[in-house]
């Protein structure tokens, strides 16, 4: 049982988090023949991770791409994952893919053939079969409306959560708000005046829905409710707020 909980305690790994960025991002930058584009709801995630991309008819890509020479590095797709909750520093990791397009149907699919994720605690180059075998997380399309939720909706628990931080990483705090979750855990966001941390809460168990999540937050505010109550978060601006 230990060794189960060690496995996911620590949150996700970096196959199933690339796949989970790819899988909610909305756009999708495009790095070909030296140009540089960016495409907006336009592209789709198959099940081995293959990225299929819509594109205009007469597009300079789609060109590329017919001319490109098989299984060369071809292009550069770009994705960003974005804090659905307004905080500091909102991109919270970055996913590039390096490959090459084939022309399918009406759309292009591009295979990887490097694939590399940058998180705050650096980059990482993921195994392209892990990828390819790993699966989003199965809270990541529900995500966005769970943060804008909590902190919207219930601000109280977002500081009654602040009980299970350490006392020194609340020093000079502003402002806490969830920056992430997933099935393995909750992060929030502490603000400071001129700079910023992150601190995970992990869950005793791993979610596999909202249901679960829902009973995961509850236990941990359970346990804050038995916390000894932390300095209260001092109330200035901090910069950039409005």
């Amino acid at each position: 049982m230990g060794d189960e909980q060690a496995a996911w305690a620590a949150g996700p790994g970096a196959a199933e988090q690339a796949r989970s960025l790819l899988a909610v991002a909305w756009s999708c930058m495009v790095t070909a023949d030296g140009g540089r584009e960016e495409f907006v709801g336009a592209h789709a995630v198959a099940d081995d991770g293959r990225v299929l991309l819509h594109v205009p008819e007469g597009s300079a890509l789609l060109t590329a791409a017919i001319c490109a020479p098989r299984g060369e590095p071809a292009a550069v797709l770009e994705f960003a994952d974005v804090a659905p909750v307004p905080v500091r520093g909102r991109i919270r990791a970055r996913l590039w893919m390096a490959g090459w397009f084939a022309p399918a149907d009406e759309h292009l699919v591009f295979h990887p053939t490097r694939v590399v994720l940058r998180r705050p605690s650096g980059a990482v180059v993921v195994d392209l079969d892990e990828f390819a075998a790993a699966r989003p997380d199965p809270l990541a399309g529900a995500e966005a409306g769970l943060l804008t939720h909590l902190a919207d909706a219930h601000p109280d628990a977002v500081e009654r959560l602040t009980r299970l931080v350490e006392p020194e990483s609340l020093h000079a705090a502003t402002r806490v708000q969830p920056l992430a979750v997933d099935r393995h855990g909750l992060t929030l966001r502490i603000e400071r005046a001129r700079a910023h941390g992150d601190v995970r809460l992990t869950f005793h168990a791993p979610a596999d829905d909202v249901a679960e999540l829902t009973e995961r937050v509850h236990a941990l505010l359970a346990q804050a409710a038995a916390a000894a109550c932390p300095r209260t978060l001092q109330r200035q601006r901090a910069d950039g707020d409005r």
